[in-house]
């Protein structure tokens, strides 16, 4: 069973940068998928940011392109998502996500919000 535990998160103004941690634990496999995603009030989950656990390929959502890095540390099953020029539609509900084999795992979610 995989668990995630997320950080960060939290009220900036626009312009400004936040930073996402996301630490899985229990059954990590070799091959995963890391990443983010965001849901604002009204609307669809939409993609923000993925990274493989074996390739290190990223993958972004086009509305964040050039402004949110996606990283991971493996020794630590940790990913993180920095967060520059934050704008006000960025505002949303950010969860992180775990996919490997038959796992698809969310995390409860976190709040961001950014103020214009």
């Amino acid at each position: 069973q995989v668990q995630l535990v997320e950080s960060g998160g939290g009220l900036v103004q626009a312009g400004g940068s936040l930073r996402l941690s996301c630490a899985a634990s229990g059954r990590i496999l070799r091959f995963n998928t890391m990443g983010w995603y965001r849901q604002a009030p009204g609307k669809q989950r939409d993609l923000v940011a993925t990274i493989a656990s074996f390739t290190g390929i990223k993958q972004y959502g086009d509305s964040v392109k050039d402004r949110f890095t996606i990283s991971k540390d493996l020794m630590k099953n940790t990913v993180y998502l920095q967060m520059n020029d934050l704008k006000p539609e960025d505002t949303a509900v950010y969860y992180c996500n775990l996919r490997q084999d038959d796992d698809n795992v969310w995390a409860q979610g976190t709040q961001v919000t950014v103020a214009s």
